[in-house]
């Protein structure tokens, strides 16, 4: 992202309301990815969203590449949990910190699967779209060594 651009998301005002709207897309989304309801988490992104693994370069656009990142990661990880650890909410988005915990039954990304329990953490950030009220798609970075180290 660019500087101007930076500046930009810096210039945004929180108001309660704006707050409370923030913070409901994330429980509905997280509720959503609770119930593996792929529909509802695809109901708090805009049509052009982005999913990115940092580390690994992965890449997914629009509500397609999500609903294949989501198949693919609750594919992987059919009994995958988020302990939300930390989380912080503004005007530019949602940035979230949890421990996650789950069985390793399929490939993921770069990664064999080991049929074994897995602990890593995740950081997550979700981008908020001002004009259309949702998410622009997150941005995950998580401890490869958690998920390698089976």
């Amino acid at each position: 992202m660019a500087g101007d651009e930076v500046r930009e998301l810096l210039k945004r005002e929180i108001t309660p309301e704006l707050y409370s709207r923030i913070l409901q897309e994330w429980k509905t989304h997280s509720i959503a990815e609770d119930r593996r309801d792929i529909a509802g988490l695809i109901s708090t992104l805009t049509p052009d969203c982005v999913y990115e693994t940092v580390q690994t370069g992965h890449r997914w656009e629009g509500h397609a590449g999500a609903t294949q990142f989501y198949t693919q990661l609750l594919g992987a990880f059919p009994d995958i949990h988020f302990d939300l650890t930390n989380i912080v909410i503004g005007p530019q988005g949602v940035s979230e910190e949890a421990n996650v915990t789950g069985t390793f039954e399929r490939d993921w990304l770069n990664f064999k699967a080991t049929k074994k329990r897995v602990e890593f953490k995740v950081v997550i950030f979700f981008p908020w779209d001002m004009a259309r009220e949702t998410f622009r798609g997150e941005r995950v970075y998580f401890d490869v060594k958690g998920i390698t180290s089976t």
